[in-house]
């Protein structure tokens, strides 16, 4: 990833292990005008600690309009530049951690964790990102002196990273093998998937992910118009580029939008809806309920966040569709009759999203998903009453744990009467067979799909389950 990074050397050079005369060399300045890019490392690292000591969501603390103020107060460059500097962190940080206690003569005192977010997000940029060593050594050595925590480590601080930088092609390679998720996510996933499968979804979640359209219509001439691969759903991939989204053709005139190539599966498991009633539950942000539309559904978008709802009915507008918006909680949407189609996309631990929120593994839990699975089912039971007779019902999340899944509606189908499994057939799905259960549920994982150069393959990983109620 490059950077524009307008960081000057300051030029000052200082001995390992001074670590008492350094801090005396560097007192704090009164501004930080005289640093460009000091600002965005100080909020980068602020927001590291953020998630992985206090556990709080770093999409909220990124929110351009409500998000943490040391990050809305930046430019739109650096708030660009504090994104990649984290997220970078959060990927690789096992590794990171390891590098780091490679290089320090003893650990880090037990209270020093402001000192620890700085080290860590000034080797993320000179290990992964395009950085150079200098600014990230000189700002780092910076931080340090303007946090009275860590101002005598300021020395340790400029030792350790321009030795880290110095040997980082070996350290790359030593730490090559280590799993960049934590154990207790690694040890679930190996029950699961075994072990290699394992390494595999681990190490295809340390690639950022790409983004995929769903368009309105054939996506093949889109795909010529922006340089896209069109998948084997029907989804349309883009290859990496600078910028927004919003500034592509098309988006103004609503002939596409962002969604996942996983996330467009659920909806495509209902085949022609085209004339047939339809309910979208947990609907924000939008991406399902427009499919549902633009394949012909008469459908009802339920959520129970006005705010979400708000930019769900946004969306629509800048598509062109139209659905009945209903602001209600699910356990309460009780309509006098029933659907032909019901789909439930439910809240979930999101372990399958982690290339685009790696903060997830950092701030979730095994407690967190068992609470959430019996969230889930408590809304599955309740979506099945709304399943007009011969209607189905799918129901999907963005996780990768069974738990949350095939062990959730086992249960449910083992004591509801009226609802069998309706599973899809490989043979229909080419090019995504490995992602069908022998259940006939899809379960897609970020180690799935190849794709050709420039292409990045991978897909998040989503579970997808089909009832019918007979």
């Amino acid at each position: 990833m490059e950077l524009n990074d307008t960081t000057k050397h300051s030029g000052q050079k200082r001995k390992p292990g001074h670590q008492r005369h350094a801090a005396k060399a560097h007192k704090p300045a009164p501004s930080h005008a005289d640093k460009p890019g000091l600002e965005a490392r100080m909020a980068a690292a602020k927001m590291l600690a953020a998630v992985v000591d206090k556990k709080v969501s770093l999409d909220g603390l990124l929110d351009n309009d409500h998000g943490n103020p040391a990050y809305t107060a930046l430019s739109e460059a650096d708030r660009g530049l504090v994104r990649a500097i984290v997220t970078t962190s959060l990927r690789f940080l096992p590794r990171i951690d390891a590098m780091l206690n490679a290089l320090l003569d003893a650990p880090l005192p037990a209270g020093a964790r402001s000192l620890y977010h700085i080290l860590a997000t000034a080797a993320a940029q000179i290990l992964y990102l395009d950085v150079p060593d200098h600014s990230a050594v000189d700002l780092a050595v910076e931080q340090a002196n303007r946090d009275p925590r860590s101002r005598r480590f300021a020395g340790m601080v400029n030792a350790v990273l321009r030795r880290l930088g110095r040997e980082k092609a070996t350290l790359l390679e030593t730490t090559r093998d280590i799993t960049c998720v934590p154990d207790w996510f690694f040890a679930r996933l190996s029950s699961v998937y075994g072990e290699s499968e394992a390494r595999r979804i681990a190490e295809a979640q340390m690639l950022p992910a790409a983004i995929d359209l769903s368009v309105k219509g054939d996506p093949q001439p889109w795909a010529e118009m922006l340089g896209g691969h069109v998948l084997a759903n029907g989804s349309l991939r883009l290859a990496a580029f600078e910028g927004a989204v919003t500034t592509l053709a098309g988006y103004e005139e609503g002939a596409w939008w962002v969604q996942d190539a996983a996330a467009a599966l659920p909806v495509l498991m209902f085949g022609d809806v085209a004339g047939k009633t339809a309910v979208d539950l947990c609907a924000a942000p939008g991406g399902k309920t427009a499919q549902l539309v633009a394949g012909g559904a008469r459908v009802t978008a339920v959520e129970q966040s006005a705010n979400r709802l708000r930019r769900l009915k946004s969306n629509l507008d800048r598509l062109g569709l139209e659905a009945e918006l209903v602001h209600s909680d699910l356990l309460a949407f009780a309509p006098e009759e029933g659907f032909d189609l019901v789909l439930l996309d439910a809240p979930c631990s999101s372990t399958g999203t982690t290339r685009r929120h790696p903060d997830v593994l950092f701030t979730k839990g095994p407690e967190d998903i068992a609470k959430l699975a019996q969230v889930q089912e408590k809304l599955l039971r309740h979506a099945l009453t709304l399943v007009k007779p011969g209607g189905q019902l799918v129901f999907s999340n963005c996780s990768l744990d069974p738990a949350e899944g095939e062990d959730m509606i086992d249960r449910v189908l083992a004591d509801t009467g009226g609802f069998a499994r309706l599973p899809v057939a490989p043979q229909n799905w080419p090019g995504l067979e490995e992602a069908i259960s022998p259940q006939g549920d899809f379960r897609t994982t970020p180690a799935m799909l190849s794709v050709p150069e420039p292409f990045s393959s991978g897909l998040d990983g989503f579970y997808a389950c089909r009832l019918q109620k007979i």
